[in-house]
């Protein structure tokens, strides 16, 4: 495949919020394009307006922006088919509508949803396909005339070709759709609005677009597609050429169910409000139905592009695990370089995630837990409650963990390791061995010795490792708390 020959497209429908299925999607058109050194248009299909929103369409823009799939045709960059938002290409559509009737490869169908759904009812009773039925493929001009006088406002239809249609799918292999299966369709509504099924063909047409990868949902509507293509040649629509089709697999949810918009896991809102890197998320998303090798799931985009074929992906559905997306995303957090690390928790180290005040907050002390900080998120937001301790004037109040670590006893430790640590050098291993060195005092081993102290410091009893904590939070700071801590143990 020639370098610039490859034309793809991302179209979706600016309907509520972008989930990570279109995600995926939008990401396999950006590495098969970026792979061939193509084109990626990205094309907004709004042509639904009761659906359509512009909100939508701004979340949209923003949610490819925030994730870095660049594209080089369309809304804010343009190009030589603009426009690329299907609502502004109105006149096109009902160009190519009236030259489709005028060739025969359409026809207006006067029957009524009632009569449809009639037909359909005893066309299942009877065992047979309940698709269209042909009803109006050829009406005589008195019948028209009849239909017309009774006041009846008739759809466009698409006239399916009596042949099977076959196709190598990029994906699936050769696959073969008889006529029974695929009757014609509607491609204008009555109102005159054209329908995705027109549009969609259209616009790949005029765009040139010689690959279309979409989800295995689409498969069916294909072989109509296919048809379409062929008699928008016909008619001179575009280059003449039918894109080639590749339909990935499904993203399956819980119970092995289809992903869907409403599933709470499936909105990319959620991940950018946890505090995914876009890296980890789109890592983990190329691997629902693609892998860079057997044994390597961490990996850059820059490396995904040099590997991806989509002749690689796997028909099989893939299933969306939450788990692993957190554990691919926290590999991604490591990767970082420490500034960058440190940069990319911002937004979590003020308002309004952050409980402290701005003036509360100390850079420096930041600067100096991050390394420590960053081996252990799995997801930006987790910064938070873990860095706490540092800026608020005291640690927050979960009376879980105090009741889980100040277990009988737990003062006379405390007592001891306050005053071990007073007398320490203010270092994370001088600050360990005092307290290594209370609990065997009382008999414990340095992990029962140390979660009393944690809690009293940090009020939780996970978090950041304990004695480089103690160390950034300084000993003024960390002896007040154990004082206070202490106080209320004897209350």
């Amino acid at each position: 495949m020639a370098n610039g020959s490859v034309r793809v497209r991302f179209c979706p429908s600016p309907t509520g919020n972008p989930h990570v299925g279109l995600v995926r999607t939008a990401l396999f058109n950006w590495a098969f394009a970026r792979h061939h050194g193509g084109t990626l248009v990205f094309r907004i299909e709004d042509t639904d307006a009761a659906r359509d929103s512009e909100e939508s369409y701004e979340q949209l823009l923003d949610a490819m922006r925030w994730l870095g799939l660049d594209w080089d045709e369309g809304p804010e960059v343009g190009g030589p088919y603009a426009p690329y938002r299907q609502s502004q290409r109105m006149d096109t559509y009902r160009d190519v509508a009236d030259r489709l009737l005028e060739r025969g490869f359409a026809y207006k169908c006067y029957c009524t949803t009632e009569e449809l759904d009639a037909r359909r009812e005893a066309a299942r009773a009877a065992g047979k396909p309940s698709g269209y039925d042909g009803q109006c493929r050829e009406l005589t001009a008195e019948q028209v005339a009849a239909y017309e006088g009774e006041g009846r406002e008739p759809i466009v239809r698409f006239r399916m070709p009596d042949a099977p249609i076959t196709f190598t799918d990029l994906v699936r292999g050769e696959l073969t759709f008889t006529p029974e299966n695929v009757p014609d369709f509607g491609i204008v509504r009555a109102n005159g609005a054209p329908l995705y099924t027109l549009v969609n063909p259209v616009d790949d047409a005029l765009m040139e677009i010689t690959h279309v990868l979409r989800g295995e949902d689409l498969l069916s509507s294909t072989p109509r597609q296919i048809a379409l293509y062929r008699a928008l040649a016909e008619i001179g629509v575009g280059n003449g050429s039918v894109p080639q089709f590749g339909h990935l697999p499904y993203v399956m949810g819980e119970g092995n169910k289809k992903l869907s918009k409403r599933d709470p896991q499936s909105s990319l809102n959620l991940y950018r409000e946890r505090g995914f890197l876009r890296e980890g998320l789109l890592n983990y998303l190329s691997l629902l139905g693609w892998s860079l090798s057997a044994d390597q799931d961490i990996f850059t985009m820059d490396e995904m592009v040099a590997a991806f074929d989509i002749k690689d992906v796997n028909a099989n559905p893939a299933r969306f695990d939450l788990k692993k997306c957190e554990a691919v995303n926290a590999d991604h957090i490591r990767r970082l370089e420490p500034k960058a690390f440190a940069d990319a928790c911002g937004p979590w180290l003020r308002a309004p995630h952050a409980p402290w005040a701005p003036e509360q907050f100390d850079r420096a002390a930041w600067e100096a837990i991050a390394p420590h900080a960053q081996t252990r998120l799995t997801v930006l937001s987790d910064i938070t409650a873990n860095v706490d301790f540092l800026f608020l004037d005291e640690p927050v109040e979960d009376e879980a963990s105090w009741q889980k670590a100040m277990k009988e006893g737990s003062d006379a430790l405390l007592r001891t390791a306050r005053e071990k640590l007073a007398a320490c050098d203010w270092t994370a291993d001088a600050l360990k061995a005092a307290v290594v060195a209370a609990g065997e005092e009382h008999g414990l081993k340095l992990g029962k010795a140390q979660a009393p102290v944690r809690v009293a410091v940090t009020g939780r009893t996970v978090g950041l490792p304990l004695f480089e904590s103690l160390e950034v939070l300084g000993r003024e700071r960390t002896l007040a708390r154990v004082d206070a801590a202490l106080a209320k143990l004897e209350r």
